[in-house]
């Protein structure tokens, strides 16, 4: 058990959306592996104090801080990571963002933003980090997408859309590059206990409701959906791509 995933030792693994959350976690988890871990953000202060963390584990780590909504702050990103340590070997997209409102309410702006940053920005730090991993000829790229790629919910139609949309990038990326040694796979986690999710189960007709449709006890945690990821990135995962394992306690078991 334990040589299991030394192979990701000294890895170059960028981390979208790597300063908190469920990010955080799979940065970490990474670290402390001894990968050369690369996280992106937009709150410097939540930077620095993660890049503290990881380099605790491996002091290689990096930080870069940008918007990723902003393309070339995408491009920018992967080829710091790749100038830094010579390649790039795992993308894990997980920058996100959710604005929940009914339907009915749902402007242009919000649609954008989601959309954009959901989707546009991850296929194109798909492609930036591609363009390193065919030079080498192999790669992973792990994006998360989440549950309600597979289901509707109440103030999602936006996220929905965008997770669906993940869902189907990662096929499409998994057969253009499967001949190039790349694989290409996504995990589509359920609602998990972060300070982002306490904010939401304040309404506690919404936590009743959530916790109804999940069929394990409890809300999943984010080591749930790094397990998943540090699978997808490990030669235990070697013959798997365009697949989306999902993490969900059971919501779309039904």
């Amino acid at each position: 058990m334990s040589n299991y995933f030394t192979e990701l030792a000294d890895k170059t693994i960028i981390v979208t959306g790597g300063s908190k959350g469920i990010g955080k976690d799979i940065a970490l988890t990474f670290a402390k592996l001894n990968a050369n871990v690369v996280i992106s953000g937009r709150n410097q202060a939540a930077l620095d104090e993660t890049l503290a963390e990881l380099q605790s584990h491996n002091p290689r780590c990096i930080a870069v801080a940008g918007d990723l909504s902003d393309i070339e702050e995408v491009k920018r990103l992967v080829d710091t990571a790749a100038e830094t340590f010579g390649t790039v070997d795992v993308l894990v997209n997980n920058a996100g963002v959710n604005i929940a409102k009914p339907a009915i309410e749902v402007t242009e702006e919000d649609w954008d933003t989601v959309l954009d940053l959901n989707l546009k920005t991850a296929f194109f730090a798909s492609q930036a980090a591609a363009k390193y991993m065919l030079a080498q000829k192999g790669g992973r790229i792990i994006n998360i997408a989440s549950q309600m790629a597979f289901v509707g919910f109440i103030k999602r139609a936006a996220y929905c859309s965008s997770k669906g949309g993940l869902v189907q990038l990662t096929k499409a990326l998994a057969v253009e590059w499967a001949q190039e040694g790349i694989r290409v796979n996504a995990v589509a986690p359920t609602f998990i206990e972060t300070e982002f999710t306490a904010k939401m189960f304040e309404d506690k007709d919404f936590e009743k409701e959530v916790h109804s449709r999940i069929l394990l006890d409890g809300l999943s945690q984010p080591k749930d959906t790094s397990g998943a990821v540090l699978y997808l990135a490990s030669d235990l995962a070697n013959f798997v791509t365009g697949e989306t394992i999902k993490v969900d306690g059971g919501w779309t078991a039904i």
